[in-house]
Protein backbone atom coordinates (compact mmCIF):
# COMPACT_ATOMS: atom_id res chain seq x y z
CA UNK A 1 0.00 0.00 0.00
CA UNK A 2 1.44 3.78 -0.76
CA UNK A 3 2.52 5.32 2.23
CA UNK A 4 1.07 8.41 4.54
CA UNK A 5 1.58 11.57 2.24
CA UNK A 6 1.14 15.27 3.12
CA UNK A 7 -0.32 15.99 0.24
CA UNK A 8 -3.60 14.12 0.80
CA UNK A 9 -3.89 15.62 3.97
CA UNK A 10 -6.08 18.43 4.55
CA UNK A 11 -5.61 21.61 6.69
CA UNK A 12 -7.76 19.64 9.51
CA UNK A 13 -5.46 17.13 9.55
CA UNK A 14 -8.00 14.41 7.43
CA UNK A 15 -5.73 12.11 5.75
CA UNK A 16 -7.70 11.31 2.16
CA UNK A 17 -6.91 7.26 1.62
CA UNK A 18 -10.18 6.84 0.10
CA UNK A 19 -10.41 7.78 -3.80
CA UNK A 20 -13.84 7.48 -5.68
CA UNK A 21 -13.43 7.33 -9.28
CA UNK A 22 -16.50 7.90 -11.78
CA UNK A 23 -16.17 5.77 -15.29
CA UNK A 24 -18.82 7.20 -17.00
CA UNK A 25 -21.50 9.53 -16.87
CA UNK A 26 -24.39 7.36 -18.65
CA UNK A 27 -26.89 5.17 -16.68
CA UNK A 28 -29.00 2.25 -18.03
CA UNK A 29 -31.79 3.63 -15.52
CA UNK A 30 -33.03 7.04 -15.04
CA UNK A 31 -33.51 7.81 -11.32
CA UNK A 32 -34.74 11.43 -10.51
CA UNK A 33 -33.11 11.61 -7.33
CA UNK A 34 -29.68 11.60 -9.20
CA UNK A 35 -30.98 12.46 -12.61
CA UNK A 36 -32.76 15.49 -13.77
CA UNK A 37 -36.38 14.36 -15.75
CA UNK A 38 -35.15 16.35 -18.98
CA UNK A 39 -31.52 14.69 -18.42
CA UNK A 40 -27.76 16.11 -18.60
CA UNK A 41 -25.73 17.02 -21.04
CA UNK A 42 -22.96 14.48 -20.98
CA UNK A 43 -19.23 15.26 -21.62
CA UNK A 44 -18.11 14.80 -25.00
CA UNK A 45 -16.15 11.52 -25.31
CA UNK A 46 -13.09 12.97 -26.10
CA UNK A 47 -13.47 14.83 -22.69
CA UNK A 48 -13.35 11.67 -20.77
CA UNK A 49 -10.45 10.08 -19.03
CA UNK A 50 -9.03 6.86 -21.38
CA UNK A 51 -8.54 3.84 -19.83
CA UNK A 52 -4.64 4.81 -19.76
CA UNK A 53 -5.17 8.42 -18.09
CA UNK A 54 -7.48 6.85 -15.55
CA UNK A 55 -4.63 4.86 -14.58
CA UNK A 56 -2.14 6.71 -14.74
CA UNK A 57 -3.71 9.38 -12.38
CA UNK A 58 -4.95 6.74 -9.84
CA UNK A 59 -1.43 5.27 -9.83
CA UNK A 60 -0.56 9.18 -8.55
CA UNK A 61 -2.84 8.75 -5.35
CA UNK A 62 -2.08 5.57 -4.62
CA UNK A 63 1.62 6.47 -4.48
CA UNK A 64 0.89 9.35 -2.11
CA UNK A 65 -1.32 6.89 0.14
CA UNK A 66 -4.74 6.46 -1.26
CA UNK A 67 -5.22 2.27 -0.45
CA UNK A 68 -8.97 1.83 -1.50
CA UNK A 69 -10.81 3.22 -4.46
CA UNK A 70 -14.29 2.89 -5.30
CA UNK A 71 -15.58 2.50 -9.25
CA UNK A 72 -19.01 4.19 -9.64
CA UNK A 73 -20.80 5.85 -12.60
CA UNK A 74 -23.74 6.74 -13.81
CA UNK A 75 -23.31 3.23 -13.94
CA UNK A 76 -19.33 2.24 -14.04
CA UNK A 77 -20.17 -1.25 -16.00
CA UNK A 78 -21.63 0.57 -18.98
CA UNK A 79 -18.38 1.53 -19.93
CA UNK A 80 -17.63 -0.42 -22.84
CA UNK A 81 -13.72 -0.74 -21.47
CA UNK A 82 -15.05 -1.57 -17.97
CA UNK A 83 -13.14 -5.14 -18.29
CA UNK A 84 -9.73 -3.29 -19.21
CA UNK A 85 -10.06 -0.44 -16.48
CA UNK A 86 -10.15 -3.05 -14.33
CA UNK A 87 -7.64 -5.27 -14.71
CA UNK A 88 -5.30 -2.57 -15.23
CA UNK A 89 -6.38 -1.14 -11.26
CA UNK A 90 -6.16 -4.59 -10.11
CA UNK A 91 -2.03 -4.17 -10.27
CA UNK A 92 -1.82 -1.61 -8.01
CA UNK A 93 -1.55 -2.15 -4.29
CA UNK A 94 -4.84 -0.99 -3.30
CA UNK A 95 -8.38 -2.19 -2.62
CA UNK A 96 -10.95 -2.05 -5.19
CA UNK A 97 -14.63 -1.81 -4.89
CA UNK A 98 -17.62 -0.87 -6.43
CA UNK A 99 -20.94 1.12 -6.73
CA UNK A 100 -23.14 -0.47 -9.49
CA UNK A 101 -27.11 -1.25 -10.17
CA UNK A 102 -26.52 -4.44 -10.69
CA UNK A 103 -28.39 -4.90 -14.50
CA UNK A 104 -25.21 -5.90 -16.38
CA UNK A 105 -23.70 -7.72 -12.90
CA UNK A 106 -23.67 -11.09 -14.95
CA UNK A 107 -21.47 -10.10 -17.77
CA UNK A 108 -18.68 -9.26 -15.74
CA UNK A 109 -18.50 -11.61 -12.32
CA UNK A 110 -15.56 -13.35 -14.20
CA UNK A 111 -13.50 -10.07 -14.16
CA UNK A 112 -14.71 -8.88 -10.22
CA UNK A 113 -12.94 -12.32 -9.34
CA UNK A 114 -9.99 -11.99 -11.94
CA UNK A 115 -9.25 -8.61 -10.25
CA UNK A 116 -9.77 -9.59 -6.92
CA UNK A 117 -12.91 -7.13 -6.18
CA UNK A 118 -15.40 -8.72 -3.43
CA UNK A 119 -17.16 -6.07 -1.71
CA UNK A 120 -19.83 -4.77 -4.15
CA UNK A 121 -22.56 -1.98 -3.52
CA UNK A 122 -25.67 -2.38 -5.36
CA UNK A 123 -28.25 0.77 -5.52
CA UNK A 124 -32.11 -0.79 -4.96
CA UNK A 125 -34.57 1.72 -3.79
CA UNK A 126 -37.72 -0.32 -3.52
CA UNK A 127 -38.72 -4.25 -2.74
CA UNK A 128 -41.53 -4.02 -5.45
CA UNK A 129 -41.38 -4.30 -8.93
CA UNK A 130 -43.91 -1.81 -9.84
CA UNK A 131 -41.88 0.84 -7.73
CA UNK A 132 -39.30 0.28 -8.93
CA UNK A 133 -40.26 0.80 -12.51
CA UNK A 134 -41.82 4.26 -11.63
CA UNK A 135 -38.26 4.95 -9.40
CA UNK A 136 -36.14 4.21 -11.77
CA UNK A 137 -38.49 4.25 -15.55
CA UNK A 138 -36.80 0.82 -16.21
CA UNK A 139 -38.25 -2.63 -16.12
CA UNK A 140 -35.47 -3.83 -14.68
CA UNK A 141 -36.18 -5.48 -11.13
CA UNK A 142 -36.11 -8.98 -12.23
CA UNK A 143 -32.94 -8.94 -13.48
CA UNK A 144 -31.36 -7.11 -10.30
CA UNK A 145 -32.77 -9.81 -8.20
CA UNK A 146 -31.29 -12.38 -9.97
CA UNK A 147 -28.10 -10.75 -10.48
CA UNK A 148 -28.26 -10.22 -6.28
CA UNK A 149 -28.39 -14.19 -5.76
CA UNK A 150 -25.44 -14.68 -8.16
CA UNK A 151 -23.09 -12.52 -5.92
CA UNK A 152 -24.05 -13.78 -2.93
CA UNK A 153 -23.38 -17.45 -4.85
CA UNK A 154 -19.71 -15.99 -5.53
CA UNK A 155 -19.60 -15.12 -2.51
CA UNK A 156 -19.24 -11.50 -2.59
CA UNK A 157 -19.78 -9.22 -0.04
CA UNK A 158 -22.62 -6.91 -0.83
CA UNK A 159 -24.03 -3.74 0.66
CA UNK A 160 -27.66 -2.60 -0.60
CA UNK A 161 -27.90 0.80 -1.16
CA UNK A 162 -30.92 2.68 -0.30
CA UNK A 163 -31.89 6.09 -0.91
CA UNK A 164 -35.15 7.30 1.15
CA UNK A 165 -37.22 10.14 0.02
CA UNK A 166 -40.44 10.73 2.15
CA UNK A 167 -43.44 9.48 0.28
CA UNK A 168 -41.70 7.28 -2.06
CA UNK A 169 -40.25 4.60 -0.70
CA UNK A 170 -39.66 5.36 3.08
CA UNK A 171 -42.50 2.64 3.81
CA UNK A 172 -40.27 0.56 2.83
CA UNK A 173 -37.47 0.41 5.71
CA UNK A 174 -39.06 -2.29 7.49
CA UNK A 175 -39.44 -4.82 4.23
CA UNK A 176 -35.69 -4.06 3.81
CA UNK A 177 -34.55 -4.78 7.39
CA UNK A 178 -36.50 -8.30 7.69
CA UNK A 179 -34.96 -8.83 4.26
CA UNK A 180 -31.61 -9.42 6.61
CA UNK A 181 -33.54 -11.83 8.28
CA UNK A 182 -32.21 -14.69 6.14
CA UNK A 183 -30.30 -12.91 3.83
CA UNK A 184 -26.38 -11.93 4.77
CA UNK A 185 -27.17 -8.25 2.83
CA UNK A 186 -25.91 -5.07 4.71
CA UNK A 187 -28.41 -2.48 3.88
CA UNK A 188 -27.60 1.21 3.79
CA UNK A 189 -30.48 3.67 4.23
CA UNK A 190 -28.91 7.26 2.87
CA UNK A 191 -30.67 10.57 3.06
CA UNK A 192 -31.81 12.05 0.09
CA UNK A 193 -29.67 14.87 -0.87
CA UNK A 194 -30.01 17.95 -2.96
CA UNK A 195 -28.62 18.43 -5.89
CA UNK A 196 -28.81 20.25 -9.77
CA UNK A 197 -32.63 19.08 -11.35
CA UNK A 198 -33.63 16.27 -8.38
CA UNK A 199 -36.14 18.71 -6.79
CA UNK A 200 -34.86 18.56 -3.37
CA UNK A 201 -36.72 19.78 -0.51
CA UNK A 202 -35.72 19.22 3.24
CA UNK A 203 -39.16 17.79 3.90
CA UNK A 204 -38.25 15.00 1.65
CA UNK A 205 -35.81 13.88 4.03
CA UNK A 206 -36.12 10.63 6.48
CA UNK A 207 -33.59 11.10 9.21
CA UNK A 208 -31.83 8.98 11.48
CA UNK A 209 -34.14 9.20 14.63
CA UNK A 210 -37.05 8.43 12.00
CA UNK A 211 -35.54 5.23 10.71
CA UNK A 212 -34.40 4.14 13.56
CA UNK A 213 -37.82 5.06 15.77
CA UNK A 214 -39.89 3.06 12.77
CA UNK A 215 -36.83 -0.10 13.48
CA UNK A 216 -37.62 0.38 17.33
CA UNK A 217 -41.10 0.54 17.15
CA UNK A 218 -41.14 -2.92 14.88
CA UNK A 219 -38.71 -4.90 15.98
CA UNK A 220 -38.32 -3.77 19.57
CA UNK A 221 -35.89 -1.45 21.38
CA UNK A 222 -34.06 -4.40 22.86
CA UNK A 223 -33.74 -6.46 19.68
CA UNK A 224 -32.00 -3.68 17.74
CA UNK A 225 -27.83 -4.11 18.39
CA UNK A 226 -25.26 -0.94 17.54
CA UNK A 227 -22.50 -2.60 15.79
CA UNK A 228 -18.53 -0.92 15.74
CA UNK A 229 -18.17 1.01 13.17
CA UNK A 230 -14.35 1.24 10.71
CA UNK A 231 -12.74 4.03 10.93
CA UNK A 232 -14.24 7.05 8.61
CA UNK A 233 -17.40 5.01 7.84
CA UNK A 234 -20.28 6.86 6.51
CA UNK A 235 -22.77 4.71 8.58
CA UNK A 236 -24.09 4.45 11.43
CA UNK A 237 -24.24 0.52 11.65
CA UNK A 238 -27.05 -1.87 13.72
CA UNK A 239 -27.99 -5.14 13.13
CA UNK A 240 -31.81 -7.19 14.56
CA UNK A 241 -30.96 -9.98 17.13
CA UNK A 242 -30.26 -13.49 15.42
CA UNK A 243 -30.73 -11.78 11.46
CA UNK A 244 -28.11 -12.69 9.22
CA UNK A 245 -27.84 -9.33 7.52
CA UNK A 246 -27.13 -5.82 9.41
CA UNK A 247 -28.09 -2.25 8.18
CA UNK A 248 -26.39 1.06 8.36
CA UNK A 249 -27.68 4.95 8.34
CA UNK A 250 -26.18 7.19 6.32
CA UNK A 251 -27.31 10.76 7.65
CA UNK A 252 -25.61 13.35 5.28
CA UNK A 253 -28.45 15.78 5.79
CA UNK A 254 -29.06 15.65 9.32
CA UNK A 255 -26.23 14.31 11.38
CA UNK A 256 -23.13 14.38 9.06
CA UNK A 257 -19.72 12.73 9.71
CA UNK A 258 -17.38 15.30 7.84
CA UNK A 259 -15.01 14.89 10.54
CA UNK A 260 -13.64 12.06 9.94
CA UNK A 261 -13.66 12.21 5.65
CA UNK A 262 -11.20 10.81 3.66
CA UNK A 263 -12.81 10.60 0.83
CA UNK A 264 -12.16 12.43 -2.71
CA UNK A 265 -13.84 12.37 -5.97
CA UNK A 266 -12.45 11.82 -9.37
CA UNK A 267 -15.36 12.58 -12.18
CA UNK A 268 -15.20 10.62 -15.63
CA UNK A 269 -14.19 13.79 -17.53
CA UNK A 270 -11.25 14.30 -14.99
CA UNK A 271 -12.38 16.88 -12.34
CA UNK A 272 -11.03 16.79 -9.10
CA UNK A 273 -13.93 17.35 -6.22
CA UNK A 274 -13.23 17.17 -2.54
CA UNK A 275 -16.63 16.89 -1.23
CA UNK A 276 -20.54 15.52 -2.83
CA UNK A 277 -21.43 19.05 -2.12
CA UNK A 278 -18.90 21.33 -3.58
CA UNK A 279 -19.66 23.28 -6.38
CA UNK A 280 -16.08 23.55 -6.51
CA UNK A 281 -13.75 21.47 -8.74
CA UNK A 282 -10.46 21.74 -10.10
CA UNK A 283 -9.26 19.66 -13.42
CA UNK A 284 -6.84 17.26 -13.77
CA UNK A 285 -7.22 15.69 -17.28
CA UNK A 286 -6.38 18.93 -19.06
CA UNK A 287 -2.86 19.27 -17.39
CA UNK A 288 -2.23 15.73 -17.53
CA UNK A 289 -2.80 15.97 -21.37
CA UNK A 290 -0.39 19.15 -21.44
CA UNK A 291 2.15 17.32 -19.68
CA UNK A 292 2.25 19.12 -16.60
CA UNK A 293 2.17 18.17 -12.88
CA UNK A 294 -1.34 17.17 -11.23
CA UNK A 295 -0.09 17.26 -7.77
CA UNK A 296 -0.06 20.78 -7.21
CA UNK A 297 -4.06 20.78 -8.55
CA UNK A 298 -4.45 18.09 -6.03
CA UNK A 299 -2.79 20.08 -3.09
CA UNK A 300 -4.93 22.86 -3.82
CA UNK A 301 -8.30 20.88 -3.86
CA UNK A 302 -7.07 19.09 -1.00
CA UNK A 303 -6.27 22.59 0.98
CA UNK A 304 -9.41 24.17 0.09
CA UNK A 305 -12.01 21.39 1.48
CA UNK A 306 -13.74 22.66 4.42
CA UNK A 307 -15.01 21.43 7.20
CA UNK A 308 -18.31 20.09 6.86
CA UNK A 309 -19.96 19.27 3.73
CA UNK A 310 -18.48 21.91 1.53
CA UNK A 311 -19.46 25.17 3.90
CA UNK A 312 -22.94 23.82 4.66
CA UNK A 313 -22.55 23.88 8.16
CA UNK A 314 -25.66 24.41 9.42
CA UNK A 315 -28.95 22.44 8.15
CA UNK A 316 -30.52 25.74 7.40
CA UNK A 317 -27.97 25.82 4.82
CA UNK A 318 -30.17 23.46 2.67
CA UNK A 319 -33.04 26.01 2.55
CA UNK A 320 -31.80 28.13 0.37
CA UNK A 321 -31.66 26.32 -3.06
CA UNK A 322 -28.42 29.01 -4.33
CA UNK A 323 -26.45 26.91 -1.82
CA UNK A 324 -26.75 23.61 -3.82
CA UNK A 325 -28.47 24.03 -7.37
CA UNK A 326 -25.22 25.18 -8.52
CA UNK A 327 -23.78 21.85 -7.94
CA UNK A 328 -23.31 18.97 -10.49
CA UNK A 329 -26.34 16.87 -10.75
CA UNK A 330 -25.75 13.23 -8.93
CA UNK A 331 -25.10 11.12 -12.13
CA UNK A 332 -22.12 13.78 -13.17
CA UNK A 333 -20.23 13.74 -10.17
CA UNK A 334 -20.63 9.56 -9.20
CA UNK A 335 -22.59 7.79 -6.63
Amino acid sequence: MGSSSSLLTDTFGRHHNYLRISLTEKCNLRCTYCMPAEGVSLSPSKHLMTADELYEIAALFVQQGVNKIRLTGGEPLVRKDFPQILEKLATLPVALTLTTNAILVDRFISHFAAAGLKKINVSLDTLNAQRFQKITLKDNFKQVKKNLKLLQAEGFEIKINVVLIKDVNDDEIIDFIQWTAHEPYNIRFIEFMPFDGNNWERSKTVGLQEIQEQISCHFGLDQVIPLTSAPNDTAKTFKIKGFKGAYGIISTVTNPFCDSCNRLRLTANGKLRSCLFSEEELDLLTALRAGKPIEPIISKVVNQKKAIRAGLEAPTNFEDPAHHSKNRSMIRIGG
